[in-house]
Order: C-alpha cells, then structure tokens, then sequence
C-alpha cells in the first residue's frame, strides 16, 4: 500500500499522508515520498497549489518512534536525519496548504507549521510533546513556533507538552481558520481553488516575500518586496490583471 496517495483536481494537487494503522506516524518511506510528490508537483506547470491532508484521526501523530529507538548519534548525523527528505518541503515555490484533522503532534505539528495555509478540524489537536522523550522538536517547532504564536505560548507548548485544540490554535495564530470535521476537505480545496487561479508567478513571489519576513530584518525585508513588486511590472499576467480590472471583466491569466 503506497504511503502517501496523489491526485490532481483541476490546477489543484493533493497528496494525502497513508499510514493510518500508525497514524500517519512519519518514518523514512513516508517522507521520501511525500517530497517526491511535493517536488513532482512543484515542477508541473498545470498545479497552482498543493493540498497536504492526513487521516480523519490523525493529520500526523509525529515520527516513527520505533525506528528511533535504537538509533545513535552517528546515525543521526550520517544519515542526516530530518535534513535529507523533511525539509524538502521548504524548497517548494507554490503555495502549500495542510487540512488538519485530529492528531498533529510532534514531527506531525512541524510538518503543518512548514506549510503556508493550515485549515483545521473541529478535531484537529497540536502538540510539541518530545519533551517527555527527553528529546526536543527538531523539524523546525522550536523555530517556527515561536515565529508563528510568539516565544512566550511556544515555551509553554516545548517545555510543557501542552495540547491545544483547535480554538486555541486559532486563537494563538497557529492557524489560518478552523471548519467543522465534515467540511475540511471541501473547505480546503476550495481555499486551494481559489489560490491556484491566480497568477502563479504572484502566488510564488508573495509566499518568498513572505517567508523572508521571518528571516531578515525589517528593513532588507521591504526592500525584497519592493523588488518583488518591480519585477510584477515585467509579468504578462499583472499588466492582464490591471487591465482586465479596468475594462470589468474577470482576468485570463497565462501564469507568465
């Protein structure tokens, strides 16, 4: 049975995590192939966005603890864990939305976090919970965390295992919305719908200029949009987004 599922509805690729009888607890063969098909779908000119979903139960319940087990530092370190397949998701240009329902606790939380949209289930609970591993989030939850709902909410959830639900994490900005269980899928998609109908070369420089604000300074960071907004003026689709805005008529863009 593959590990990760794949389809495309329209300009929309979705790739849905396959491991229920684990809860989608993520090993090596998971993400190898959840960044194949995130990087397949990156260098497809048909998709304007990528939908990441889990299982009803679980988005992700975090790393394959039993294959940790017995590893040793030199395993870690030469087999470049979490380095060689996890952080592939972090060199896709296109928008990526994550759809979270039930568990998404440890590796699964970074994985959400790493995305740009995360629409959550009624159901949907996030953990940093290595804590009681003695161990520490190491996919990017004690970076992207705290970026996302401030240092003091980060180390209670790092140092204290705390779970939040869905409210809480909207309430925190951990989220980008909450839907009822039984919409996530549909209110996804069609939040990835829309996305992808737009210019793709706009959705690519707004996801850069927005992720740089998290690692530049204030300064460096308007002066990359404000090049970012020049080079728009290049683009076949922003002279057809104005124009078609003043003649009242929809847009027909050709993502160029």
């Amino acid at each position: 049975m593959p590990v990760v599922l794949t389809e495309t509805r329209g300009r929309v690729a979705v790739i849905t995590l396959n491991r229920p009888e684990a809860l989608n607890a993520l090993n090596d063969e998971l993400m190898d192939a959840l960044g194949e098909a995130l990087l397949r779908f990156d260098a497809d000119d048909r998709v304007g966005a990528i939908v990441l979903m889990g299982g009803p139960k679980a988005f992700a319940a975090g790393a394959d603890i039993a294959v940790m087990a017995d590893w040793g530092y030199m395993d870690v370190y030469q087999g470049q864990f979490i380095t060689r397949n996890w952080e592939t998701i972090r060199s896709v240009r296109k928008p990526v939305l994550a759809a979270v329902a039930g568990f998404a606790f440890g590796g699964g939380c970074e994985l959400a976090l790493a995305c740009d949209v995360i629409v959550a289930a009624h159901s949907a609970r996030f953990a940093l919970p290595e804590i009681k591993l003695a161990m520490l989030p190491g996919a990017g939850g004690t970076q992207r965390l705290p970026r996302a709902i401030g240092k003091a909410k980060a180390m209670d959830l790092c140092l204290s295992a705390r779970v939040l639900d869905a409210d809480e994490a909207d309430l925190y900005g951990l989220v980008s919305r909450v839907v009822p269980d039984d919409e996530l899928h549909g209110a996804t998609l069609a939040l990835a719908e829309r996305i992808a109908g737009y210019s793709l070369p706009a959705l690519m420089a707004i996801k850069e200029a927005v992720n740089r604000s998290y690692e530049s300074t204030l300064a460096e960071g308007v002066l990359f949009e404000r090049r970012q907004l020049y080079t728009r003026f290049a683009s076949e689709d922003a002279h057809e987004g104005m124009q078609a805005f003043l003649a009242k008529r929809p847009p027909e863009f050709k993502h160029r």
